[in-house]
């Protein structure tokens, strides 16, 4: 692995990818799901306070940013190839246990993993998934992603964007707090892979994605393994409604976290230092 003044870097080779990752720290592993942004790098103010204490391993996911993948597949089992990512980065760097956490689409794989490969896992904290499969009024939301993507193809990325922002809970402040910004010319470069990620995004996953089905049966066996986790300031906004519904539907309380749904970008000690309780609970 080569060393970087924040983390230790390598690439664990699949078959079908070769996944980039970062590992932090020492002690107790805990794996970090990127976002729908699919970068590792959002993270690292959070990862740095982690790692005083963990093992902390984030990583690009497949086909984003610097991890390649080299097979296409349908977009609907691509849920399932994160996840089994997951897994072979847990057994590569964390002797095949790992505490975990995800947001938003990461929250998403995180479940998957948590179904898929449950003996993986030691504790899950789980934030603002956007499964519009486990709503009440699902149709209605799903049929949103489908005109998102719709708008995307007929109206450029930009107002596409803008309309995703206003709906999901992304209207307030996006970035890291003072003292914790990249110098300019690493900012530049994660900037330049986030424009690419996004189209990668809308191309691949906002449409298949908030339509994924969990086996709700198998997570309700291992529940007790399963933190739910919504935004303390964002909890009027939809990004709020599927881990709500998801905590009823699998009898587990939903825990608050700093913030709103970019809550580990924002709030990074605030949202390390809780989770280090969860994780200790």
């Amino acid at each position: 692995m080569e060393q970087s003044s924040r983390a230790r870097t390598g690439r664990l080779s699949l078959p079908d990818a070769s996944l980039y990752y970062e590992v932090r720290g020492s002690g107790p592993a805990l794996l970090l799901i990127a976002t729908g942004n699919g970068d590792a790098t959002p993270y690292g103010p959070m990862a740095d306070a982690l790692a005083e204490t963990r093992t902390v391993i984030s990583y690009d996911r497949r086909g984003f940013s610097r991890s390649t993948r080299f097979t296409d597949g349908p977009d609907d089992g691509r849920v399932a190839e994160d996840a089994s990512d997951a897994r072979h980065l847990i057994d590569h760097l964390a002797g095949g246990r790992a505490d975990v956490f995800g947001s938003c689409s990461g929250g998403v794989v995180a479940l998957q993993l948590l179904q898929q490969h449950p003996d993986r896992v030691r504790r899950i904290v789980v934030h603002e998934p956007p499964l519009a499969s486990v709503l009440p009024d699902a149709e209605h939301w799903i049929g949103f992603y489908d005109d998102l993507y719709t708008t995307y193809r007929r109206h450029g990325l930009t107002e596409a964007k803008a309309v995703f922002r206003e709906h999901v809970g992304l209207g307030g402040e996006t970035r890291p707090p003072a003292g914790s910004e990249l110098p300019p010319a690493e900012l530049e470069r994660l900037l330049t892979r986030l424009r690419r990620n996004t189209v990668y995004w809308f191309e691949h996953e906002v449409r298949s994605w908030p339509r994924h089905r969990l086996d709700l049966d198998a997570l309700r066996a291992v529940a007790d393994r399963l933190v739910p986790a919504g935004s303390d300031t964002g909890r009027q906004e939809f990004a709020y409604r599927p881990i709500r519904a998801l905590a009823e539907q699998l009898d587990r309380p939903l825990t608050h976290l700093p913030g709103g749904h970019a809550g580990p970008v924002t709030h990074p000690s605030g949202f390390a230092d809780d989770l280090l309780r969860l994780f200790a609970g």
